[in-house]
């Protein structure tokens, strides 16, 4: 076998591995934390009050 075929064989067992990584810190994170915190936004609070002291 030649350097390029171990080196594909290397970079999808790369790729595996991140994803298997990505599906367990999703897991992980949707355990941990409630949908309610996942979906704020805590930017979209500084906005908010940011543009109320322009127009207030």
């Amino acid at each position: 076998m030649s350097f390029w075929n171990y080196a594909e064989y290397a970079s999808w067992l790369l790729s595996a591995l991140f994803g298997l990584y990505m599906v367990v810190d999703w897991i992980r994170t949707d355990s941990t934390y409630s949908e309610e915190v996942l979906t704020s936004s805590r930017e979209g609070e500084l906005e908010a009050m940011t543009e109320e002291q322009h127009h207030g």
